[in-house]
């Protein structure tokens, strides 16, 4: 390999990775803040950059969706991928406070960061005693930052059902937010995706392909079970909403539908009890 040649490997080793620096960023289907927004990627999420254009890059998040996100809105990292592995602390708090000391009253918090941020760990920290109040986290940026034990878990497994729907259940009277993926506001799609990663699985981020999705199977209405998806439209095919079957005739959802919040509504009540055209059950993970 001649020298030039080895250069370039080397340099192209050390490529920056595009990593969201922002609570919440948006990601629109053209790029343009008065375009529609398709999706949203959370605080640390890295993301692969398919393309740029003056202020925009068109990224791939994790679960393979694309769309268009301001520039400001991420951060070239030096050091590669954002809290992918090693030590990192995820957000189990609805929200919480990242602060630049471990003490709530002397300054605003650095960032506020939804559910299911996940946060690496300061390399130099030690991990907190049982007891202790505050966890030391390295920003994307590489700034140093405070979070209170409290809010987040230091140790992710998959759910079982019965926890995933007392996880559920925190959420209901958040907002309905057309593309959402976190706390600030979900969609219908995004708040099933969510609750789908919390149980160890990946599905896609939208509605229609969910329930399709190879990785769960049919199941009759009449053989719901607790934790079962459910999917509303005109037909099979033209699948626009879903929910997850709780029990007792419920299924909890984000909708715009009434009041437009995470709700519990029940499949004997107008118009889901019109609008049910499939239910279907994870196969792995945390589907017992």
């Amino acid at each position: 390999m001649s020298l030039a040649a080895g250069t370039l490997a080397a340099l192209a080793a050390l490529e920056a990775a595009w990593v969201v620096q922002i609570p919440v960023a948006n990601m629109y289907a053209r790029p343009s803040e008065e375009a529609g927004v398709v999706s949203q990627a959370l605080y640390g999420v890295t993301v692969s950059v398919l393309e740029q254009a003056s202020g925009w890059v068109r990224a791939r998040t994790p679960d393979d969706y694309t769309g268009w996100i301001t520039e400001a809105s991420l951060w070239r990292r030096q050091e590669g991928p954002y809290a992918i592995g090693g030590r990192v602390a995820t957000i189990t708090s609805l929200f919480a406070n990242l602060y630049q000391e471990p003490d709530i009253t002397r300054r605003r918090p650095l960032l506020t960061v939804p559910f299911e941020t996940r946060l690496e760990l300061e390399a130099a920290s030690e991990l907190p005693a049982p007891g202790e109040r505050w966890v030391q986290v390295r920003l994307v940026d590489g700034r140093p930052a405070w979070v209170q034990r409290g809010d987040v878990s230091l140790n992710e497994r998959p759910l079982s059902v019965d926890e995933t729907i007392a996880l559920a259940r925190r959420f209901v009277g958040l907002p309905y937010l057309w593309g959402g993926t976190s706390t600030y506001g979900f969609d219908c799609s995004g708040f099933m995706q969510m609750l789908g990663r919390r149980r160890g699985v990946l599905m896609p981020r939208d509605s229609a392909p969910q329930s399709r999705w190879e990785g769960s199977e049919p199941v009759a209405p009449q053989d719901l079970r607790p934790g079962d998806l459910l999917y509303f439209g005109d037909t099979p095919e033209k699948v626009n909403h879903t929910g997850m079957y709780i029990g007792g005739g419920e299924f909890i959802h984000a909708t715009s539908h009434g009041r437009p919040v995470v709700q519990i509504s029940r499949l004997d009540e107008a118009p889901w009890n019109e609008r049910l055209v499939g239910c279907r059950r994870l196969k792995t993970a945390g589907g017992k």
